[in-house]
């Protein structure tokens, strides 16, 4: 069973009651993945949503030639799903266990009961589906007018975010990342990718090591994004 405490460090329901909390932990299964197992595919039907115990998990978007573009990470006490609670539609990405993973699931039947009975809930909901679908906007944005180490430098700040709170002014924050993710995130080659964070490094904005990339200047990289 999901504890209550562990629920209320989820940024999707942060916000709610203890009671609250308690009468919505409790329709919470646990489930198991090995790495690279499928935990949903794209265009499957949208039924629940899922929040990380432990392990890592990828939302990529597919094309029919074969494409994909990493479209987000989730780490331990991060959610992802959400939207299928809200609308049941197909989902629009697919999602694969980067590592052995155990994740907490929550069926959108129990969900639309919970909310019956907690009607407000629904207006903190839709405020955070809000800030979704802004990111989302945000990445087109990006993609679409950004250059590579403009792409590099607002994904390492988004990682510092999502891995570190809403404080990334900090003068050094390490995030855990491969370049390989990095540059599947960026919708970039990996030689481009790397040779961007060498850039960086050589200019004192990041250290680079295996799987770690610590930011040393998060105001030099919102530089190369403006």
């Amino acid at each position: 069973m999901l504890k209550t405490a562990t629920l209320a460090r989820v940024s999707f329901f942060a916000d709610l009651a203890k009671e609250e909390l308690e009468g919505l932990s409790a329709c919470f299964q646990r489930r198991h993945y090995a790495k690279g197992q499928v935990i949903f595919a794209q265009g499957d039907p949208g039924q629940s949503l899922y929040i990380v115990e432990t392990g890592r998990v990828a939302a990529i978007a597919s094309t029919a030639d074969g494409r994909e573009l990493v479209l987000n990470r989730f780490g331990p006490g991060e959610c992802f799903g959400e939207l299928a609670l809200l609308d049941g539609e197909p989902r629009s990405a697919n999602a694969v266990a980067q590592e052995a993973c155990s994740l907490f699931l929550l069926r959108r039947d129990d969900f639309l009961r919970f909310l019956a009975e907690h009607p407000s809930v629904a207006i903190h909901l839709l405020a955070l589906v809000s800030r979704k679908l802004r990111h989302t906007t945000q990445q087109a944005l990006d993609v679409a007018f950004l250059d590579v180490p403009g792409r590099l430098a607002r994904a390492l700040l988004d990682l510092a975010r999502a891995q570190g709170g809403e404080n990334v002014d900090r003068r050094s924050q390490a995030i855990r990342v491969t370049q390989s993710e990095l540059a599947e995130m960026i919708g970039a080659t990996r030689e481009s990718t790397n040779r961007w964070l060498s850039y960086y490094a050589s200019q004192g904005l990041i250290d680079c090591q295996r799987g770690i990339v610590t930011i040393l200047s998060p105001d030099g990289l919102r530089k190369r994004i403006y």
